[in-house]
């Protein structure tokens, strides 16, 4: 599809020449000669990438831009100034208001068309979905390694093995990079004043984990165990710090990846504050279903100990067998062994609501 590009530009001369230049490579191209006139084609037809010269009348590029800014429609839309000035302040006045870049007068065609290139294509990336997978993960490293500025890579992104129990990191360890979880089950749990442990997460494939340490640049508040024997691969340090601070547009694409279990542990602490052992546990079962029930699975069921079912209702293990065996004589649940499996996932709903 022919991308749209609107031109601001007061001079004549040049913007008939960066017309025909856009035109040429194959740009629907717009143009007006002032921002006032500018701002009332955005909002007619939406551009996909706006070029605007800083000085001009009645409305210069930094209230283009600042107008802009202000409509949630018109933030996201690229932004290149042009600029006849080359004192650093006024360049870093418009980068700072948003620009994505920019261009001093004179410049060449191939120099217009490499910005408006380059700046059309990061657009596509930041648009562009990715699977949960590792497949997933090396394409959106792959898409981002330029825009993030990233290091040539001397190494393949590192595969770790874990068997059944083995622990990833430990609570007050420092973190080496962010774990991508790629095959098997990982939990992470936190030790209260009291000795308890306390289950504060569950990670399934695709997910990422233990990345909040590296956010805060502190230490590990948690432990990460492995359920089941897992493969996690690891990514360094370096280059997570250089997807989240290089560039703001890969930052916000990165922890939108990053955030997809932050608010089902906001509710879990809710829950755990204020529910009773019935619905901490029928909560508890329902979580282990939500996070690793399989695609065209009709009945789920888990190998899954006593202990550490406990420790994600937050209950006494004593309190939960209890209970585990309440439900199994209400028909709700089976039992046989170390698995459970779901029988009444209608009435463990009731339960937990």
């Amino acid at each position: 599809m022919q991308k749209r590009i609107l031109l601001i530009e007061d001079n004549m001369e040049i913007r008939e020449n960066t017309s025909e230049i856009l035109s040429l490579a194959g740009y629907d191209v717009s143009t007006a000669e002032n921002g006032k006139k500018g701002i009332e084609l955005v909002h007619a037809s939406k551009p996909d990438l706006i070029v605007c010269d800083i000085m001009m009348p009645v409305l210069d590029g930094y209230g283009v831009l600042h107008m802009l800014g202000k409509n949630e429609d018109t933030a996201s839309i690229p932004f290149i100034f042009l600029t006849a000035k080359t004192e650093r302040s006024d360049i870093r006045k418009g980068m700072d208001m948003g620009a994505d870049d920019y261009l001093t007068k004179p410049f060449d065609d191939i120099e217009l068309l490499s910005a408006v290139e380059s700046r059309l294509k990061k657009v596509e990336m930041l648009k562009k979905e990715f699977s949960q997978d590792i497949n997933g993960l090396v394409g959106f490293m792959s898409d981002v390694k330029d825009i993030a500025d990233l290091k040539e890579r001397s190494r393949e992104m590192e595969l770790k093995v874990f068997r059944k129990k083995d622990q990833v990191y430990h609570e007050g360890s420092y973190p080496r990079g962010i774990y991508f979880l790629h095959k098997g089950k990982i939990k992470t749990t936190k030790t209260a004043d009291n000795g308890k442990e306390l289950t504060t997460g569950l990670y399934n494939e695709g997910d990422f984990f233990g990345y909040l340490a590296l956010l805060e640049e502190g230490q590990y508040s948690d432990t990460a165990t492995a359920l089941e024997e897992s493969e996690l691969y690891l990514l360094p340090k370096d280059d997570f710090s250089a997807l989240l601070y290089k560039n703001a547009e890969v930052s916000k694409k990165f922890i939108r990846m990053l955030s997809s279990n932050l608010h089902e542990k906001e509710v879990q602490l809710v829950k755990l504050a204020y529910n009773s052992v019935r619905k901490k546990v029928a909560d508890a079962l329902l979580q282990l279903q939500d996070k690793f029930k399989k695609e065209g699975e009709t009945v789920f069921s888990m190998q899954v100990s006593r202990e550490d079912l406990a420790n994600l209702a937050g209950t006494a293990t004593e309190s939960t067998i209890r209970t585990l065996s309440d439900f199994k004589d209400e028909q709700l649940i089976g039992i046989e062994g170390g698995r459970i499996t779901i029988i009444n996932q209608p009435k463990l709903v009731n339960l937990k609501n």
